[in-house]
């Protein structure tokens, strides 16, 4: 049964095409989450909060869309379910207004330069896709234009057509190559156009620096508390390994609090990003920090003379050496940030079976406002 609509929820011209908010205007997570949340609460005995909400409009500040149709009539948007047909979405609501306004200048640029949108079928084309970042403090976008080409060559006119339709909008411009017939959308080849090397953001006491191929939070506002909360779970004068630890969004604000930590990260741009934070700390919070970089289960050794571990894996959950070591080592709290219920379950199932865990809460928290997606804190304490 699905929620009552906000009926202060402006209504929304790209439906039902737009696959983006299957959820619009209803509040908070969705019943199907919800259920499954409540059902591995009382499976555990775990508490299990409220969901955590914050405003659904204009608050995506972090968006990936697809480029297609034609050199004089762009559409930029989402690919309907299940298919490569493209959904123009000029006016989304969901979407911080910069968004919206870098796209329309990306538009401009390519019909004033008679730029190729990409064509699936045909592999043919030239521009694929932009990814589009808005710094809170400066409201102003990072943005990476992804072509069909392994240089940067065949866009010069493009960019340089983009830099003067965005103007003071821009807070840095960046190339990213993807040649290969593919869904994934960022490719291999960078070139950094202008501007600064990432953005910035105040998050949990520290600043978090995102380069443009790092992972972040599209909902900053809830990333924040979501954060706090991680933060009022680690004890004072913790010994702390972070698993998946990203740019640093969570444990570069344990390490202003004069905490120790250890970052385990894989991804080159979140360890660039990582680094960027730690420069900007104090030296005695600098040293405290150690970096691990590799994938998470070549780092269990980490564990060793550690208080507490905070992981935030992918959807597809913790890697096997990692759910194996946790309950063997003498972690005395385990804070897990799932985004993904299927994964969350999987690695909660695995953990309690040795019985030296148990799991105490359990909060959900809306980043993704209108979609079926929730992102869930998970507490464990040693028995």
């Amino acid at each position: 049964m699905s929620a009552k609509p906000d009926s202060a929820v402006p209504e929304c011209t790209h439906r039902p095409t737009c696959p983006g908010c299957p959820r619009y205007a209803e509040p908070g997570i969705s019943a199907a989450a919800g259920l499954r949340l409540r059902a591995l609460a009382a499976e555990t005995g775990a508490a299990l909060a409220a969901p955590v909400e914050g405003s659904p409009l204009g608050q995506r500040r972090r968006a990936r869309l697809m480029v297609r149709g034609r050199a004089r009539s762009p559409k930029i948007g989402l690919f309907q379910a299940r298919s490569h047909r493209i959904v123009d979405i000029p006016n989304c609501f969901v979407h911080h207004p910069v968004v919206n306004q870098i796209a329309a200048a990306l538009k401009r640029a390519i019909r004033a330069t008679d730029s190729q949108p990409y064509a699936d079928a045909r592999h043919h084309g030239l521009v694929r896709s932009v990814q589009i970042v808005v710094e809170r403090a400066s409201g102003k976008a990072q943005v990476v234009v992804v072509t069909n080409s392994e240089s940067a060559e065949p866009a010069a006119a493009l960019l340089d057509r983009l830099r003067e339709e965005a103007g003071d909008t821009l807070h840095s411009l960046w190339w990213n190559g993807n040649a290969e017939r593919t869904n994934v959308i960022l490719g291999t080849h960078w070139q950094h156009i202008l501007g600064a090397e990432a953005v910035s953001e105040s998050i949990g006491g520290a600043d978090v620096f995102f380069p443009p191929g790092a992972f972040g939070q599209s909902h900053l506002d809830l990333a924040d508390a979501l954060v706090q909360r991680v933060h009022e779970c680690v004890p004072r004068r913790s010994r702390i390994v972070e698993f998946y630890a990203g740019s640093g969004a969570i444990g570069l604000g344990l390490l202003a609090r004069g905490q120790a930590i250890a970052f385990n990260e894989l991804n080159p741009h979140g360890l660039r990003g990582l680094e960027l934070g730690l420069d900007a700390l104090p030296q005695p919070a600098r040293s405290a920090a150690e970096r691990l970089p590799g994938e998470a289960g070549q780092h269990i050794g980490a564990l060793a003379g550690r208080d507490v571990a905070i992981v935030d894996p992918p959807r597809k959950g913790l890697d096997a050496a990692l759910r194996e070591a946790l309950p063997r080592s003498a972690v005395q709290r385990l804070v897990y940030v799932s985004c993904d219920l299927d994964g969350l379950t999987a690695d909660a199932h695995a953990l309690l079976a040795s019985g030296s865990l148990r799991l105490r809460e359990l909060t959900p928290f809306a980043l993704l406002p209108f979609t079926e997606h929730v992102e869930t804190l998970a507490v464990f304490d040693r028995m």
